[in-house]
Formats: C-alpha cells, sequence, structure tokens
C-alpha cells in the first residue's frame, strides 16, 4: 500500500535524526532504518498495530528503540501521522484532524 507524510511526520523523523546523530551518527542510522522498516511493515499489513482511542488511529511500536508511529489507513493509502518515543509525554493534539500531506511514496524510504 502507498505511503504518505504529514507535515508533522516529516518533521518528527528529520529531529528524532539529527538528536540521534548528533549523540551517536550509527545510532541514528539504525534508529531512523528501523522506524522505516516499520513503516514497511505497516504498508505491507495495515490493520495488524493496535487501535488508539481514536478509532482511525493506529500505532506501532518500533522494537528495541521504543518510538511509536501513528497513522491512518486509507482506502489506497496509509498516512503516517506522527512518531514520537514512547518516553515522551503526548502533545494533547488530534492527530486525526485534517492536516496537509506533503510526501508520498510507494514504501518508504530513509531520509539519508
Amino acid at each position: 500500500m502507498r505511503v504518505v507524510y504529514r507535515e508533522l511526520a516529516l518533521a518528527d523523523l528529520e529531529q528524532i535524526f539529527r538528536y540521534l546523530e548528533e549523540r551517536s551518527p550509527v545510532g541514528a542510522h539504525s534508529v531512523t532504518s528501523a522506524i522505516y522498516a516499520a513503516i514497511a511493515d505497516i504498508a505491507e499489513s495495515p490493520e495488524s498495530a493496535r487501535r488508539t482511542s481514536d478509532p482511525t488511529v493506529r500505532i506501532k511500536v518500533v522494537g528495541r528503540y521504543g518510538y511509536k508511529i501513528f497513522y491512518s489507513v486509507g482506502a489506497e493509502a496509509i498516512e503516517v501521522l506522527h512518531v514520537r518515543h514512547g518516553a515522551r509525554r503526548p502533545t494533547g493534539r488530534t492527530l486525526s484532524s485534517p492536516a496537509p500531506m506533503v510526501a508520498a511514496s510507494t514504501g518508504p524510504s530513509s531520509p539519508r
């Protein structure tokens, strides 16, 4: 299934990479690779992750790294809404509200 990213999700991914790259360039690549692999898994089996309290939003946890990918499943595409570490406090944003989608692909690709 095609994957599209909200501006917020793209900003999240860039911020995660920059934060980790300052501390460990190799670690930054490992974490972002794991996030993109999880997004590829979502594209293959979009209904496999658990639902949130919002029935239109699902969440997938990225294995040992603890990042959470929030996404919705549409008729033709998966929309990645937000990515954050599980230790961070929730933002209080409503993720299911309409927002611009800025990137589309047939599958995820790493920013580096």
